[in-house]
């Protein structure tokens, strides 16, 4: 009997008006507005979506007008199903379409009760796996036997497919300061218990240890964190100021939090980033690519699931 695997992740807009519902239904999730009154919390989103639209959608003009996401999400559950027959394969978003009702009408289709949900968060989080999950376990309702697959930063398959991404953005050079981009927390997400920043840390542990096995002769690795947002403290140090420290050499960033390239890293990382770099006076500025779905990826997910 066949299973389902279902690739849980955020969405993305494609337009306009999709974009307001991707800021409208992340607002409105408590694991990200941790305000327990949802009547308040839904009117606190309206005002942020009503004072973020506008400017959010000119960074999105930048791009094309569309996140990359789906795309590459469709490609990686095109090359999954190749690989894994006995799979059905399907994606659930949690702030855009395909939401998790789709998938579950989908898999109902298929007259399959086995799911696995496969959280494109190779770290653990309460705003993102936590999220997401509660979301299609909630809409299932009872209906499916579900699994959850754990955090898997520390896999051997996936850390090669991250190395092997950055020597090739690295190409014949070693000269490049390597920094580690996570998406970043409110501190007090991290406080209240959330093991998301000592995965990441430990994540980059891991990957100090294989590409210094890959003898890539690189000047020094970081840390740094993105996206900080309002007034609140953050998990530091931000990628920001980071780069303060590379005036006058080379850097490559390489999104660590994300396995499927987005707005924030064709828009944020690419573009937004680079400005501040080139004012830096950095000398050269690359991002390399998330694994989305190269065959290195691919295989590391058969592993996982299997």
């Amino acid at each position: 009997m066949k299973k389902a695997l279902v690739l849980i992740n955020m969405g993305a807009a494609r337009s306009k008006d999709e974009l307001e519902v991707f800021l409208r239904n992340m607002f409105n999730d408590e694991n990200i507005l941790t305000i327990k009154n949802s009547t308040f919390r839904s009117m606190i989103a309206s005002f942020i979506v009503m004072t973020r639209l506008n400017k959010a959608w000119e960074n999105y003009e930048e791009i094309g007008g569309s996140s990359p996401l789906h795309q590459l999400t469709d490609e990686l559950i095109e090359a999954l199903q190749e690989q894994l027959p006995e799979y059905y394969v399907t994606a659930a978003m949690r702030y855009t379409s395909p939401f998790s009702q789709t998938a579950i009408a989908r898999i109902k289709e298929q007259g399959i009760k086995d799911v696995v949900l496969f959280p494109m968060y190779p770290h653990y989080s309460t705003t993102t796996t936590k999220s997401s999950v509660e979301d299609f376990i909630q809409k299932a309702e009872d209906t499916f036997n579900i699994e959850v697959i754990e955090p898997y930063y520390d896999n051997f398959s996936f850390n090669k497919g991250i190395c092997d991404d950055i020597i090739k953005a690295l190409g014949k050079y070693n000269d490049f300061h390597l920094i580690f981009s996570a998406h970043g927390l409110p501190q007090k997400v991290v406080d209240k218990g959330d093991p998301y920043q000592e995965q990441i840390e430990k994540h980059v542990e891991l990957l100090k240890d294989k590409l210094t096995y890959y003898a890539v002769n690189i000047k020094s690795i970081n840390l740094a964190y993105q996206s900080k947002v309002g007034p609140m403290k953050w998990l530091t140090p931000s990628l920001d100021d980071m780069l303060k420290h590379f005036k006058g050499e080379k850097v490559l960033i390489y999104p660590i939090a994300f396995t499927i390239d987005n707005s924030e890293t064709v828009f944020e990382l690419e573009i937004e980033y680079r400005e501040l770099a080139e004012k830096l006076g950095i000398k050269e500025y690359r991002v390399a690519p998330c694994l989305n779905s190269n065959a290195t990826f691919v295989e590391a997910i058969k592993e996982i699931v299997q």
